[in-house]
């Protein structure tokens, strides 16, 4: 019988900031987990990422730091993708949605189902903000949510209650670039008509079944997946528009589409297949088979994803025609942290990169903690003393204290040679029973997605072992029954040996670490269960302490950072991310003198203001006109940062920034410099 073919995709995560705990437990260390295993059994497969590089949010964070959509991605790609690789998540390829070739998939998909008729093309009034001369997309527009009355839910979904929403449904909704309230104007779009696929949604999602024939096995399915899903069809589906008027993204491939880009969640799942050609075209191998035939596609994700996944990417391949649908959506609770959920805005989080440049070599104590508690079937949280007490009670007492006394009495007994196995008790041949059942059962909860339930029994067969020498007291049997010894001594490297082998998945490092010891190695999980894969006189070698204790040091360092970032929130922003010297060194910030200063029409907020740099008199288009006349600021001696790249605002073109301090409040105010100082002179 042929093996099962996979196509796992782990969610792309949005390059515009660093990796959380959250995010690992819920989506890439699972999705790892599984595809170690599947390897081990041999399946075909090919796991798949890459960071998710367009949207509102990318163009967000890069306004909010001033620079460029491009450098953001960038910067977070790098950081994010060198967490992958420090964490060992053994991606076949960790790719980019804002490469050449996911443009042209992008764009050659949307053209499929454009010339098959699968899009509807219409008219309606979007948000506008007039002064900054753009239409809005939904996430820059903010609101009061019209069902749960949260005043910060933005144009596509109410945060607090998880609500979809539309913008024009928002109460007193507001841009967030001007924060001004937007105007309605007329625009186009192509739409998904969703509606029309309710019928075979619904029987394929709860039964397994397309066009009558069963495709996947329903029971797998997670419950919150099939109701979340289930929610939004029996509720009806609209219409979605699949283009955004942005600058940023793929550009609509149509010759009436002028500053319009496909809509991120069409654009972001084609991201899986662009990086499967990418892996395709790196490993000579043909795309095709990733994605057509008879093979299964999994996505791991966060449940605030399993809409886009499970109901609106299976419409536009099924619209597409030629392309396998998802075999399972195993989605994720969400992990909170410390009683709070994390917050990328408030910096309550446990960064990944932070995690890793501050406890190298722990990475396998996470990785056992976050499973530990991975959110499968509901939320759960991640706690420094839990951390603490998993790692001392479980790896470091259990699995690293069995280990240890197992290598150890070898070599103070054998000189480290693996002792024939001689006659059998009942005991013993209960072990070994327990020894070939266990790995079966890990199989049977890994291809049901209960990574958390399958972690568990791993760890009971280092429960076994340390059970059998504490029962068998080798130590004390020695000097009256040697033979015995030599019995109970092969059996408890038969289980370190079958340890190295199920713990691959879950613990990559340490599996390898028992390998090491044991002058033994095996990636075939069919090896697993066996209880003579050390073989007699085998050499093995003297171990290394596993798993270092916690001590309590730790968690109150890291409890007192997260006390400090409670403190800090009610009041400032939290720091921006770190900059080299050299960032810093290429920003030219001199005094001006402000020569003259009148109002820009139509714009509340916008002065233009002349400013003498010592240099040259340049225009400068400032938002202070809520703060400062225009009389009152000429002749006033400012800090302007000179190369800042121009840029049109209300069609005039401006030169630079005014420097303003901002306190709590968003009140602003000059730093005007002691007396002597004249515009030219430079800040340093």
């Amino acid at each position: 019988m042929s093996k099962a073919k996979y196509t796992v995709t782990a969610a792309l995560p949005y390059a515009n900031g660093p990796l959380h705990l959250g995010h690992v437990a819920g989506v890439y260390l699972p999705a790892d987990i599984f595809v170690r295993f599947l390897r081990m059994n041999k399946h075909d497969v090919a796991f798949i990422c890459g960071s998710d590089e367009h949207g509102a949010a990318i163009t967000l964070r890069a306004k909010k730091e001033g620079i460029t959509p491009q450098e953001i991605v960038d910067k977070y790609n790098s950081i994010i993708s060198k967490a992958f690789t420090d964490f060992d998540i053994s991606f076949d390829i960790f790719h980019r949605t804002s490469s050449e070739i996911h443009h042209k998939t992008s764009q050659d998909f949307f053209l499929k189902l454009y010339e098959k008729g699968k899009f509807t093309e219409e008219t309606s009034e979007q948000y506008y903000d007039e002064e900054y001369e753009q239409f809005l997309a939904d996430r820059y527009i903010t609101g009061e949510c019209p069902k749960c009355q949260n005043p910060s839910a933005y144009g596509d979904q109410c945060e607090k209650c998880g609500s979809d929403l539309s913008p024009t449904e928002l109460i007193n909704p507001t841009s967030t670039l001007s924060g001004k309230t937007p105007v309605l104007r007329t625009t186009s779009h192509w739409y998904l008509p969703m509606a029309n696929h309710e019928d075979w949604l619904r029987e394929w999602i709860k039964e397994g079944k397309l066009d009558g024939i069963q495709q996947h096995d329903p029971k797998p399915w997670r419950n919150q997946v099939i109701g979340q899903c289930m929610s939004w069809i029996d509720g009806g589906l609209h219409s979605r528009a699949m283009t955004r008027d942005l600058d940023w993204g793929v550009k609509v491939p149509l010759p009436n589409a002028e500053g319009k880009v496909l809509y991120v969640w069409l654009d972001a799942p084609i991201g899986y297949i662009s990086a499967t050609k990418q892996y395709a075209l790196d490993n000579n191998k043909n795309w095709e088979d990733y994605w057509t035939g008879d093979r299964k596609l999994i996505h791991f994700i966060g449940k605030d994803n399993i809409v886009f996944h499970a109901v609106i990417f299976p419409i536009l391949l099924k619209d597409h025609g030629d392309l396998i649908l998802p075999d399972n959506v195993p989605a994720y609770e969400f992990l909170n942290l410390e009683g709070d959920k994390f917050s990328t805005s408030r910096n309550w989080a446990v960064w990944l990169h932070e995690y890793l440049a501050a406890y190298p070599g722990r990475e396998d104590e996470l990785k056992y903690v976050l499973t530990s508690i991975a959110p499968e079937t509901k939320d759960s949280e991640f706690t420094w003393k839990e951390y603490q007490t998993r790692i001392n009670s479980e790896l470091a007492d259990i699995l690293g204290n069995f280990v240890n006394r197992a290598l150890v009495l070898t070599q103070k007994y054998y000189e480290g040679k693996v002792p024939e196995k001689g006659e059998l008790t009942e005991e013993d041949q209960l072990v070994l029973a327990e020894i070939n059942e266990i790995p079966k059962r890990i199989s049977k909860l890994v291809y049901a997605y209960k990574l958390r339930d399958a972690q568990a029994e791993a760890m009971n067969l280092a429960r076994l072992g340390n059970k059998y020498l504490a029962d068998q007291e080798p130590w004390k049997v020695v000097k009256i029954d040697p033979k015995r010894v030599e019995t109970v001594m092969n059996i408890a490297l038969q289980i370190t040996a079958n340890l190295s082998i199920v713990l691959q998945p879950f613990l990559p490092a340490t599996a390898a670490k028992l390998s090491n010891f044991l002058n033994f190695k095996s990636s075939n999980w069919e090896d697993a269960g066996n209880g003579d894969l050390m073989k007699v006189g085998n050499q093995t070698n003297l171990p290394e302490i596993l798993f270092q204790k916690i001590e309590d040091t730790l968690v109150e360092e890291e409890v007192k950072k997260l006390k400090n970032i409670e403190l800090m929130e009610s009041k400032f922003d939290v720091q921006k991310d770190e900059v080299t010297f050299d960032d810093f060194t290429k920003m030219d910030i001199r005094l001006g003198t402000i020569l003259e200063a009148e109002k820009v029409e139509k714009a509340d907020k916008l002065l233009k203001l002349l400013v003498d740099t010592g240099l040259d008199k340049r225009t400068i288009v400032s938002g202070i006109a809520e703060h400062y006349s225009p009389e009152e600021i000429i002749g006033k001696t400012v800090q302007v940062l000179m190369n800042l790249a121009p840029r049109k605002i209300k069609g005039i073109e401006s030169k630079g920034m005014i420097l303003m301090a901002e306190d709590a409040e968003g009140k602003l105010s000059f730093m005007s410099p002691e007396k002597g100082f004249e515009a030219g002179c430079g800040i340093h």
